[in-house]
């Protein structure tokens, strides 16, 4: 009976760990995150905050939206999840800064006036988050996330529409792609 219960155990304990990123618990792996990549800046306590009321007071913009143009301004950098947004909306309506309004079928937030007062009271505080997200980044690392995430797309349609040799060969690209990837980096360490 113990072996079954080691049996039973063994894969709870590898999708476990494989959903915080690491075989060692939270702790271990590359910044203990799944897919061993470094996050980007983060974000202060507030930037939600003043990025949502300066995003309202340019017009009428869902959550969706919201999260859509922070990342376009920052260039990628900042992808606020709606885990961050939704939430700030809420307290930002609860505050009586934003109202909704319903739009084609969409909650649409819209930028009341004691919203407007707020922006026009705090305008160095509420100053463009995304201005500061945008320099902290080179732009030559911003370019590589941005062709992963590109090529990430590309492999997930090969691997929900190709055909079996297609994701063979796909697969195979793919490990050549990584194999040259950190010949890069052994060559540029020969170098120095």
């Amino acid at each position: 009976m113990a072996v079954q219960s080691v049996a039973l155990e063994w894969p709870y304990f590898v999708f476990r760990c494989a959903r915080r990123g690491s075989w060692f618990g939270r702790w271990g792996g590359y910044h203990g995150r799944p897919g061993g990549f470094p996050r980007g800046p983060r974000a202060r306590r507030g930037d939600v905050r003043a990025a949502a009321l300066l995003l309202l007071a340019e017009g009428p913009l869902n959550g969706y939206q919201i999260m859509q143009e922070i990342e376009k301004r920052t260039d990628g950098v900042w992808r606020p999840s709606p885990g961050s947004i939704y939430p700030t909306l809420a307290q930002l309506e609860d505050e009586g800064l934003v109202r909704t309004e319903d739009v084609v079928g969409r909650r649409t937030y819209v930028l009341t006036g004691a919203g407007r007062t707020e922006i026009d009271q705090r305008p160095v505080e509420l100053g463009a988050p995304w201005e500061q997200m945008t320099g902290s980044v080179g732009d030559d690392v911003g370019d590589l996330f941005h062709e992963m995430r590109r090529m990430g797309m590309a492999v997930g349609q090969i691997g929900h529409v190709g055909s079996t040799s297609q994701v063979a060969r796909a697969r195979a690209i793919l490990a050549e792609a990584r194999r040259a990837l950190y010949s890069v980096l052994a060559d540029d360490e020969r170098d120095e």
